[in-house]
């Protein structure tokens, strides 16, 4: 079950609005891709939590990712503790990322700056081997991710680096949009809410165009590191 990246995000649709033209990418590259969610997304405002791994489940075959998991910790009341840190560390022994992707350090959310604490210390801990998992009765390996970064969410961050995904646009939209109960539709009767509008994909893609600008891309996601990173030689940055 080994992949390239593990994307993670604390709500179902937090990897597609985020970096999802980034798996894209990286998939035609013939990267392999998994994602983890860690709750259902049960305290959102529509929808459910059974109306959201159904189009979970869609958004991951339109990106053709390996394979989504949901860990059902508790949408808004999750703690970063043993328990917590046990789940997503049996799930990086299980998949051995060489990167994880995940939620942004702050963010208009407070599930989403608490889960990339969450998921950043789940990965450091995964290396260490006097932490004993097993996952199905088997034991597991100790196995530390080469990188941890953080996509951008709401809040208008400064990034450190960004991902030109102007060839994914469409594909992106595509899969934001398997989120059907979560955006406009004028057919809907749930309550309106701050991404439920018409012009919110607007926003996604303006953001998008932001973040491109400076490195001379259309469109781009933005991600943020916690930790200073390196390239081989300058020919490597754009």
């Amino acid at each position: 079950m080994k992949v390239d990246i593990l994307a993670v995000g604390i709500h179902p649709d937090d990897v597609e609005l985020s970096c999802s033209g980034t798996l894209l990418k990286h998939i035609k590259e013939g990267k392999s891709v998994a994602i983890l969610d860690l709750t259902k997304g049960e305290l959102g405002t529509r929808g459910d939590a059974k109306t959201r791994v159904i189009e979970a489940e869609n958004a991951a075959k339109i990106l053709g990712v390996k394979s989504r998991t949901y860990l059902d910790l508790k949408d808004g009341f999750f703690e970063n503790n043993e328990y917590s840190l046990r789940l997503i560390i049996e799930q990086i022994r299980k998949f051995k990322p060489e990167i994880v992707l995940c939620n942004a350090l702050n963010d208009r959310h407070p599930d989403h700056g608490k889960a990339a604490k969450l998921t950043a210390d789940a990965c450091f801990y995964s290396g260490l081997s006097k932490i004993k998992t097993a996952l199905d009765g088997i034991e597991q390996e100790c196995w530390r991710p080469k990188a941890v970064y953080h996509y951008i969410q709401d809040y208008a961050l400064q990034p450190d680096f960004v991902i030109d995904v102007t060839e994914f646009i469409e594909k992106k939209t595509e899969a934001i949009m398997a989120f059907r109960s979560q955006f406009y539709s004028p057919e809907s009767n749930e309550p309106e809410t701050p991404i439920s509008g018409i012009e919110f994909m607007e926003s996604v893609k303006a953001k998008m165009r932001v973040h491109g600008r400076p490195a001379g891309f259309e469109f781009a996601e933005g991600f943020n590191c916690s930790r200073i990173f390196g390239v081989n030689n300058l020919f490597n940055l754009h």
